[in-house]
């Protein structure tokens, strides 16, 4: 049952089509890189298209009609769009799910400290990476810094053609042969992913110490103390406090994520390919935040949630298995008369969702750990996964059937190219998604995506074609399911 390459199929309108998405989807990589840059570039979006904040419902006592589209947020962190429909909320939802977070390097709380003429921010990594990977890369900071006066400073830095870039060093193959053989694991060790900030150092003019004397507990002294006794540290901070406005203590309450420098490209002479950071899952996420704008007038509710935590086993507020979800329908449904706990629960269970993560792309530089019949491939359209885990299926949801059926139906009548696969070969690893958490309210629930090369890594590669077949499946989804 090998599918075939969705690129033979396409006419010159296709090929148009592809492009335009794919050049919008290059332009969402390059510039959302965080979780809460996601929800801020879909939240704009939309109510460019007609979306309304959900707490300005609430406030108003507005009561919630077919056609309303609202939208409401977890800390920034997490979304869900809401269309709503025709039908009666108990005849069920159909629900695409997405995660907007990426593996990573965290700025630890107290990160600033300075060795040997250097100074360099600690981190603590996010989500399952190869940490050789990490080094001599060119990173970027996004993220923020929350002051105790309650002003937030965004911080970008890093992806201007004019920005400074930040990096981890590596050791020189002159002097690694003990590093050389080590396992891959070790060669980089968690803690030892420091990232290189700075190496010029503070020099106070024309101070000779009578000034510190005078007042030892004033700002100046302390700053001509710390200059004398760290001063690469003290030179980096007073470009912080001139630049941002945040002192040192401001660490503890920011959050600041250390990810790849520069934009998201085509990849292949032909074009035909995109590389960039952060494709797990913003492939999917991007794909299904269009297919829900798409939508109108639908029959069924049609709803897009995009979270957080996910690689990190979806925990917290803005994770999925918060109560976010159910508590934003609850409101929803009881604004538009449908309120209480067993009208929400029958609309739960009769719902029908795509767990939108993208799938291990077959590498044939890897083949051993692939079972190709059982593989996704790029190029070849959108990926079902029944199921995921590891090992004896642990940790998956596993899709009926009946459902599967279903889902065949609606693609081959969209005239959607898909595919069927699994995690690679068996016991040769796993993963897993979000599917088995909303699943346990009763609705159907099956994974599906984009293939993926290189997934975890700083730079993933994904194809043009399998961006286009999923926007297709996942608008015949929420118009069908």
């Amino acid at each position: 049952m090998e599918r075939e390459n969705a690129w033979k199929s396409y006419s010159e309108q296709d090929l148009a089509a592809v492009e335009t998405l794919a050049q919008g989807y290059i332009d969402f990589l390059s510039t959302c890189k965080t979780e809460r840059e996601c929800a801020r570039f879909a939240i704009d979006l939309a109510e460019e298209n007609g979306y309304v904040d959900l707490k300005q419902v609430i406030e108003e006592k507005r009561p919630i009609r077919p056609g309303d589209r609202i939208w409401a947020h977890a800390q920034g962190k997490a979304l869900m769009l809401v269309d709503v429909g025709a039908d009666p909320f108990e005849s069920g939802l159909n629900i695409l799910g997405a995660h907007i977070d990426s593996p990573r390097l965290d700025v630890k709380q107290n990160p600033l400290f300075e060795s040997n003429g250097f100074a360099l921010i600690d981190t603590h990594y996010y989500g399952g990476i190869k940490n050789y990977q990490w080094v001599t890369v060119p990173l970027a900071i996004h993220g923020v810094v929350v002051k105790k006066d309650g002003s937030a400073v965004d911080v970008v830095v890093g992806e201007a053609a004019d920005d400074p870039v930040f990096c981890v060093t590596d050791l020189l193959i002159h002097l690694a042969s003990k590093q050389m053989g080590k396992k891959a694991n070790e060669v980089v060790e968690g803690e030892d992913l420091d990232i290189l900030v700075g190496n010029r150092p503070l020099v106070i003019e024309g101070d000779d110490g009578a000034s510190a004397a005078a007042d030892k507990g004033s700002p100046e002294a302390k700053r001509a103390k710390l200059a004398e006794k760290e001063p690469v540290k003290a030179y980096l901070l007073d470009l912080l406090a001139e630049k941002y406005g945040i002192e040192e203590e401001d660490f503890l309450s920011a959050e600041l994520e250390v990810v790849p420098a520069g934009a998201a490209r085509d990849c292949g002479f032909d074009r035909s390919m995109v590389i960039g950071y952060g494709q797990d899952d913003r492939v999917c996420a991007y794909t299904s935040l269009l297919a829900q704008l798409a939508i109108e007038e639908p029959a069924k509710t049609s709803v897009c949630i995009l979270v957080d935590k996910e690689e990190i086993g979806s925990v917290g507020a803005t994770g999925m298995a918060s109560q976010f979800f159910e508590n934003t329908m609850a409101e929803i449904m009881a604004l538009a008369g449908s309120p209480g706990d067993i009208p929400l629960r029958r609309a739960l269970a009769s719902s029908s969702m795509l767990s939108s993560d993208v799938s291990a792309g077959f590498d044939p530089a890897y083949a051993s750990v692939f079972e190709a019949k059982n593989s996704a491939f790029l190029g070849r359209g959108l990926v079902f996964n029944k199921y995921t885990g590891s090992r004896g299926k642990s940790g998956s949801n596993d899709a009926s059937a009946e459902y599967m059926a279903r889902i065949r139906a609606i693609m081959d009548e969209a005239d959607v190219a898909f595919q069927t696969a699994e995690l690679g070969r068996v016991d040769a690893g796993g993963g897993g998604t979000i599917a088995y958490i909303p699943a346990k309210y009763g609705m159907d629930v099956i994974d599906s995506g984009v293939a993926v090369l290189s997934m975890h890594s700083p730079w993933e590669v994904s194809s043009k074609a399998d961006l286009y077949e999923a926007y297709k499946g996942y608008k015949a989804f929420l118009r069908g399911a």
